[in-house]
């Protein structure tokens, strides 16, 4: 069959709905200044969709050193690779911060967290080498692991025992091929919100020889004592063998970085295809971050004011008696029982008629029957930002229940069937 005839005929998992949902439900703009309060449609809404934990997003100091960086370098300097004629004592000087920040030997910048990520898995393994992963890992993780050559395991969700069982299985094989085993982890699973359970997998290293990856993009900034992520908040930092996080998230901006022992980031540095042949992060990219590192660091009442605003946001919403799981991080996926069709018409809902702008997740993604939707509290949300959504979702949960969304679901299958 010819390529393009095929993709015609199957347009993916998201292109079949981009009749329906494009603009909407997939690729909405958001117009209007970053923040809580946004312009989706010419509508002011509440948005709970934006990664902007502590606010740095808009924030005037960050704002200006952005100015003032690209004033001065504009967004072409360094041109070339890191290894050719992209490197600067700017970027070593964000490596060593970030090195030191996360209590690592040392640190690599990379260009993009998903690419990243991706790439470190390929770099790491060898043939002969067994990766381990969690089920709900981020397709990062899954696309980096597919790129292996060897064996490749996954353990079932946050399970221990499940994971032993694996490890056994991985363990028999690298006996046979002289090979090493690489677990894998995150340190917040960004959809339901629950911290991977890094204590038990770090305690599993008493009985199997393995290494461990940690994907951290939402636990940075996020957890800990000093915000250094999941690894500081769970007491296991310095068992994480090789921990990565993205800029997008706490940050707000563009980058991700690597750290670990200082050979091991060597390595990474010298044979990590997707930065070896790829432009240097941006020097204007670069000052920002380490502005952003800055303020992370010693305005630690931006991570207090988070947590406060995710306190109210979550115990407002269980009191109401809606569903969080067991999210135990900033991440605050509301879960409720209906079809995806009342799960896109109850989003369409809030959206025009509540002003509220929040992510959905639908089949396959979760459970059929079930929708979830994602909120992302971040500083900059007020008392009454959190107040008007938990009214908001009381107000689409009593229509769900009472069936209002199932009786347009039926007018929509009539319609549909007398064409």
């Amino acid at each position: 069959m010819d390529i393009f005839e095929r993709i015609k005929q199957n347009r993916g998992p998201l292109g079949q709905f981009a009749d329906y949902g494009e603009g909407y439900f997939i690729f909405p703009k958001l117009e209007g200044e970053l923040g809580p309060r946004m312009k989706f449609q010419g509508k002011e809404v509440i948005c709970w969709s934006l990664n902007n934990y502590l606010g740095l997003a808009n924030h005037p100091e960050v704002r200006e050193i952005d100015k003032k960086a690209s004033e001065e370098y504009g967004l072409a300097y360094p041109m070339g690779a890191r290894a050719m004629s992209g490197h600067t004592e700017k970027h070593e000087e964000l490596e060593n911060k970030l090195a030191k920040f996360v209590n690592k030997e040392a640190a690599y910048l990379l260009n993009f967290g998903y690419q990243g990520m991706l790439s470190i898995i390929d770099t790491l393994l060898s043939p002969k080498d067994v990766v381990v992963y969690d089920s709900d890992s981020h397709a990062c993780i899954v696309d980096g692991v597919r790129l292996h050559l060897g064996k490749r395991f996954t353990y079932q969700h946050n399970d221990a025992e499940s994971l032993e069982k694996m490890l056994k299985r991985a363990q028999n094989i690298t006996e046979k091929t002289d090979g090493g085993i690489l677990v894998i982890s995150e340190g917040v699973f960004g959809m339901r919100g629950e911290q991977g359970n890094l204590k038990e997998i770090v305690a599993l290293k008493q009985k199997y020889d393995f290494r461990l990856l940690v994907d951290d993009a939402h636990g940075f900034g996020t957890l800990g004592k000093t915000g250094a992520g999941a690894g500081e908040e769970q007491g296991v930092q310095d068992e994480i063998d090789v921990y990565f996080s993205t800029f997008a998230k706490s940050m707000a901006s563009l980058g991700a970085f690597v750290a670990g022992n200082k050979n091991v980031i060597e390595y990474l540095q010298y044979n990590m295809r997707s930065q070896v042949f790829a432009k240097s992060l941006p020097m204007a990219l670069v000052i920002g971050a380490l502005k952003r590192l800055d303020m992370l660091q010693n305005q630690l009442e931006l991570k207090d004011k988070l947590w406060e605003n995710t306190n109210k946001l979550q115990s407002g919403l269980r009191k109401a008696g809606f569903n969080l799981g067991s999210t135990n991080t900033c991440v605050t996926p509301v879960f409720l029982e209906g079809s995806t069709v009342e799960g896109t018409l109850l989003v369409k809902d809030l959206r025009e008629n509540y002003g509220i702008f929040t992510s959905i997740v639908v089949y396959p993604v979760i459970p059929k029957g079930m929708i979830l939707l994602r909120l992302i509290p971040t500083t900059a949300h007020t008392d009454k930002d959190i107040e008007d959504t938990i009214d908001a979702f009381t107000a689409i949960r009593d229509k769900l229940v009472s069936g209002q969304y199932a009786e347009i679901e039926k007018k929509m299958d009539v319609e549909y069937q007398q064409y």
